[in-house]
């Protein structure tokens, strides 16, 4: 019967030490509950983001002379085979390829023969027909002669003056001249060959001046006159001046472009005939800004342009237009006169940022470093 009872006691307090335990934790668990929610909660600071910084240059529009700049190759002004006219025996070139000739100089001299005597016939023959012509004149004075008779006389004497004048022209045709003054381009007559009309002596060309031959495209010939200055520079460096002697007024079919000739003075035959040039002609005044070539872009619509500041710092595009091309930088029109040009950082910002400015206080450089 103890045993019982003591089994029983032994029960009971570990019932209760169990309950006690959980009530407890409970307690303890309610007290964290508490002492969690009493405690203020901490959020995570997120630091600001950093504004970006770009170099920029203020760059001012400065006057420039909009030109017109077109490829073009230099064509002699006249090239012409200089032919005989009669036929005979060549007897005389006193000429050789690459001489400079004046007008009037010999090239090649063909047999007299027999010219010279019939000119001295055809001079008898026109002297003979002026006497009796003078003499029916007289006569018909004194009513000796009828109108018939004095127009007959008339006609002779015409008849001979002409065969004069034929006579001194196939004379001064055995002289083969130069027509105008020129360069001898090539020969086709030596001496004992058998000349006939029609046949050349020689190539002779026209160097000064000299033109230079170029084509403008639709949109641009409307802005070309006679008479505008023309400045040029072949493939071998040499410096070209002249003025616009012609502009087309037909396209060519194909190209659609204008045919163009600027005139280039060349008195000492230093030009060749058929050299590349580019031609620069001045067209109209206007402001522009000079920047390097590595600072344009494209926007989304393909456009190009530039990025620059606004005067609230904000990044804005800008489109251009490229006027001239050179070594050292190029010339483009489109921006406002006065500009904070982003020079060093633009592909680090978007359109619409906010940046800070850093002024690039080299005067050469638009693509310095930060």
């Amino acid at each position: 019967m103890s045993k019982n009872i003591a089994s029983a006691s032994l029960v009971v307090v570990v019932l209760a030490l169990w309950l006690a335990s959980g009530q407890f934790g409970a307690a303890e668990s309610k007290a964290n509950e508490t002492e969690t929610a009493s405690t203020p909660v901490v959020e995570e600071q997120v630091p600001a983001s950093r504004t970006e910084r770009v170099r920029v240059s203020v760059i001012d529009a400065e006057p420039r002379t909009r030109q017109v700049v077109l490829r073009g190759r230099t064509e002699s002004k006249r090239i012409v085979d200089v032919k005989a006219e009669i036929s005979g025996n060549v007897v005389s070139r006193p000429v050789e390829r690459g001489m400079e000739v004046a007008k009037g100089d010999l090239l090649c001299e063909v047999a007299i023969d027999d010219r010279e005597v019939a000119l001295e016939e055809a001079k008898a023959a026109f002297e003979t027909a002026r006497i009796e012509h003078e003499g029916s004149l007289r006569l018909e004075g004194q009513g000796l002669l009828s109108d018939v008779a004095i127009a007959n006389s008339e006609a002779r004497q015409e008849a001979a003056r002409a065969n004069l004048h034929r006579q001194e022209l196939n004379l001064a045709r055995t002289r083969i001249e130069a027509p105008f003054a020129g360069v001898i381009e090539d020969l086709h007559m030596n001496v004992g060959d058998y000349a006939v009309p029609g046949a050349a002596c020689a190539t002779l060309i026209d160097l000064d001046p000299m033109l230079v031959i170029a084509d403008v495209s639709e949109g641009e010939v409307e802005s070309l006159n006679r008479g505008q200055t023309v400045s040029g520079l072949t493939t071998n460096g040499r410096n070209l001046e002249g003025t616009v002697s012609f502009v087309g007024k037909q396209s060519d079919a194909t190209t659609r472009t204008y045919p163009v000739e600027i005139t280039v003075a060349n008195a000492d035959y230093s030009i060749r005939s058929g050299l590349t040039v580019t031609l620069r002609i001045g067209v109209e005044q206007i402001d522009a800004h000079k920047i390097s070539p590595s600072l344009l872009s494209l926007n989304d619509a393909g456009q190009m342009g530039v990025r620059i500041l606004d005067e609230s710092n904000r990044v804005v595009f800008k489109p251009v237009t490229i006027i001239e091309d050179g070594v050292d930088g190029m010339w483009i029109t489109g921006l406002p006169g006065t500009v904070n040009l982003i020079t060093v950082g633009q592909e680090y910002v978007a359109l619409g940022d906010i940046v800070e400015p850093v002024l690039n206080t080299d005067a050469k450089g638009q693509v310095a470093g930060l």
